[in-house]
């Protein structure tokens, strides 16, 4: 009998029943594809399918279901399971941990799996942290489709991306949706973002013209960074990294949680720094997050985001005159040449001054950027997410300046060779002080001559002017090391209303209003031993003695009376608006997207023309003045897709665009002065795409073909003019197409 007894317990204990249900997004209502399912205390468990239903085999009897989703609240239930058949826990309703993520994704347009018909990739936070390790942030981008990286000269951020063959002037940057792009020249300098790998909740790459409502630089594609929010839950933590070459980092980060008063509150600081694997690439890098939320009552919920990453690091960057080409670094030949086979890491612009790393390019920059988000819940069916910002951004880059004897800094005579230094093809930069300050240094040339109260304007060439004592370097007479300066300030408003008509309709409009001002100056950073820097090119404050030096930190002052070389402002407004119409049925969905904008470009120059009251005594000679008038540019685009999922599995995808883009701020303005370009047009912009999607809980598979055609580009380049002088070459009317096939596929074993 009591054999008995004890099979019976047995098969008791081990009778089988199962659990199924559907998790989903309570935000929207969207499946969650790869959610967690598993019992406590047990490490059987299961994953959500692409509808979001999931199937356990568990144990009978009383059980504890633990549903987990990265970025959610876990979900916890006690379900009683009978032997032998399947308990139903119906649908899950899973809420992020963080307070308005969700109503970031609008403003920001994100793109849904199935449902939005464009080519993306998205990575979530937890991954960009497990990825990033010491690399550069877009350096995680590397194995999305059509996505290229390179790290440039090798300096800390100075990594570029390029996107379907379109360089990042033309590929959309957003941080929670608000461009980040240089509104003159498009540009992205990722070094001014070195902390974002930290503040990351999601980035999202949308290829062609993709999802985003804005007429934004979206030629190529958008990369779409969506910052972490104040944490539901409370907690802290503490990292600590280390690489090759002293890089280190530390970063600790606390959140406070969900208060009963609605206020959630969470900041994040690191530092970061490393010699640099290439030579002479020190950097320091610092980033700060922090993020306030309070949420009123079911209707209304504010938050307060701010980030930034002052910075200063070292470059190497090559140019058409610096004699470096690939034979400096590797030389398979053994050419006699004493300068070849430098090694992959050689770097010509660095040495030592006073005993301390120093280097002709030196970046530094500070942008920190604030945003006031304020989501309200007019009713069921309406919505309105505002987004207001501000960035502030100050910095430049330093680079050399001047001549010694006729030689520029890129001469080899400036630098040591093997029998005088260790570090072969470093800038002598003590030896430049030393001839600065009035000193022999007999392999740079002829010595110093002395001219007493002398017209520093004539000096004889290739010499250097020794006036009452004072060693004075200009433009020809000595090398100092200068900062170009380009600080802005940005403000802007994003307002997104979404409005569901039907069950099966939705309609999203809004507008975007910008504002920015860049400020572009060049200012004496280290004099290398002269006493002063002799400034011509200000007409209004020709032939002055610029002495002081300024700084080359990450947090620099606003310019004063001690500019050099150039001075102006580019000034740019826009105001644009977009509507969006949605449909969605059980496999359908596809919207039609409009929209349009006016951009408006003014240039200020301080320099080359006179300041007064009197209008025509600014006037040059071509009838310019030192303010110039508005120049405004209409553009707009127009967009439509669908997608329609075959079944659970597979899917299908159609979108194409038109764009009628603006012209950038040195199209509208030439010659580095107040004239326009009178020729300049809006460029054109055609995209189509098709793609085909599959899913399963353990394999993702996408393939995208595109074709992009690009008509009335416009550029210039710098020339060298017959009479001597710089010129400006002007191209127009310039053609690209770009088309090709992705595949891009993810196994979860």
């Amino acid at each position: 009998m009591s054999l008995i007894a004890m099979f019976v317990s047995v098969t008791v204990v081990l009778g089988q029943g199962t659990v199924t249900g559907k998790v989903i997004d309570s935000d929207n209502d969207e499946a969650l594809v790869g959610a967690t399912v598993y019992l406590k205390g047990m490490t059987r468990g299961t994953i959500t399918e692409t509808d979001g239903t999931f199937m356990l085999a568990v144990p009978a009897g009383q059980q504890t279901v633990i549903v987990s989703f990265i970025g959610y609240d876990d979900q916890t239930f006690d379900v009683n399971i009978p032997s032998g058949q399947t308990k139903d826990i119906g649908t899950i309703m899973m809420k992020m941990n963080t307070v308005g993520l969700a109503d970031v994704n609008v403003i920001a347009s994100v793109a849904t799996d199935r449902s939005t018909p464009v080519a993306k990739s998205s990575i979530k936070g937890l991954t960009v942290e497990s990825l990033v390790g010491n690399q550069e942030y877009p350096e995680i981008l590397r194995k999305t489709p059509s996505v290229y990286v390179t790290k440039q000269g090798g300096g800390f951020g100075d990594s570029r991306i390029n996107v379907r063959g379109f360089d990042q002037r033309n590929v959309a940057v957003m941080i929670n949706g608000i461009p980040v792009n240089d509104m003159e020249n498009g540009w992205v300098y990722w070094s001014n973002w070195a902390g974002l790998a930290d503040m990351t909740g999601q980035i999202q790459v949308q290829r062609g013209l993709g999802a985003s409502k804005l007429a934004v630089a979206s030629v190529g594609g958008s990369i779409n960074i969506i910052t972490k929010a104040s944490e539901t839950k409370e907690g802290g933590a503490l990292k600590l990294t280390y690489g090759n070459d002293n890089y280190m980092k530390a970063a600790f980060v606390y959140s406070t949680g969900l208060k009963d008063n609605g206020l959630a509150f969470t900041f994040q600081l690191s530092h970061t720094r490393g010699n640099g694997y290439v030579d002479g690439t020190m950097f320091r890098a610092y980033s700060y997050f922090a993020s306030l939320s309070k949420v009123f009552n079911d209707k209304h919920t504010l938050t307060l985001t701010g980030l930034g990453a002052p910075q200063w690091h070292h470059q190497r960057s090559i140019g058409s005159y610096d004699g470096v080409t690939l034979r400096t670094f590797v030389d398979p030949d053994n050419t006699d040449d004493p300068y070849t086979d430098m090694g992959i890491r050689f770097n010509h612009l660095w040495g030592y001054l006073d005993g301390e790393e120093f280097t002709w390019r030196r970046n530094f920059y500070h942008k920190p950027k604030f945003f006031l988000n304020h989501y309200w819940d007019m009713s069921d069916k309406t919505s309105l997410k505002t987004s207001a910002y501000i960035s502030l951004g100050r910095g430049g880059g330093t680079g050399p300046r001047g001549k010694i004897n006729g030689q520029y800094d890129t001469d080899w005579d400036f630098r040591y060779n093997d029998s005088q230094y260790a570090d072969k093809g470093a800038v002598r930069f003590d030896d430049i002080v030393r001839w600065n300050s009035g000193g022999s240094v007999p392999d740079f040339g002829a010595d110093k001559q002395t001219w007493e109260d002398y017209n520093i304007g004539d000096p004889p060439d290739n010499r250097r002017g020794h006036f009452a004592d004072k060693y004075v370097s200009t433009s020809g007479y000595g090398f100092i090391r200068r900062a170009s300066m380009n600080s802005h300030n940005w403000m802007g408003v994003l307002s997104t209303l979404t409005h569901k008509i039907s069950e099966n309709f939705n309609l999203v409009a809004g507008i975007d209003y910008r504002y920015y001002k860049g400020m572009h100056y060049r200012r004496v950073n280290k004099l290398l031993g002269s006493d002063a820097y002799y400034e011509t090119d200000n007409y209004n404050n020709a032939g002055i003695f610029v002495s002081q030096e300024k700084p080359a930190g990450a947090i620099v002052e606003m310019q004063n009376d001690t500019e050099i070389d150039y001075y102006n402002d580019g000034l740019v407004k826009w105001f644009g608006f977009f509507g969006q119409l949605e449909y969605s049925a059980e496999k359908l969905s596809a919207f039609v997207s409009l929209s349009g904008s006016n951009q408006g470009f003014k240039r200020i120059d301080y320099f080359n023309y006179v300041q007064s009251d009197d209008l025509q005594a600014q006037l040059s000679s071509n009838g310019q003045t030192m303010e110039s008038d508005w120049e405004n540019h209409l553009g707009g685009t127009i967009k439509a897709g669908l997608n329609y999922n075959i079944n659970d599995k597979h899917n299908i995808f159609l979108n194409g665009g038109f764009f009628s883009r603006q012209p950038i701020f040195d199209n509208v303005f030439i010659n580095y002065v107040n004239q326009v370009n009178e020729d300049v047009v809006n460029q054109k912009v055609f995209a189509l795409e098709a793609g085909y999607g599959f899913r399963t809980a353990s394999v993702d598979l996408d393939v995208n073909l595109y074709r992009t055609v690009w008509t009335d580009r416009q550029f210039d380049r710098g020339v060298d003019l017959a009479n001597g002088n710089d010129g400006l070459a002007l191209f127009s009317g310039v053609g690209e197409v770009h088309q090709g096939v992705e595949l891009e596929f993810n196994i979860l074993p």
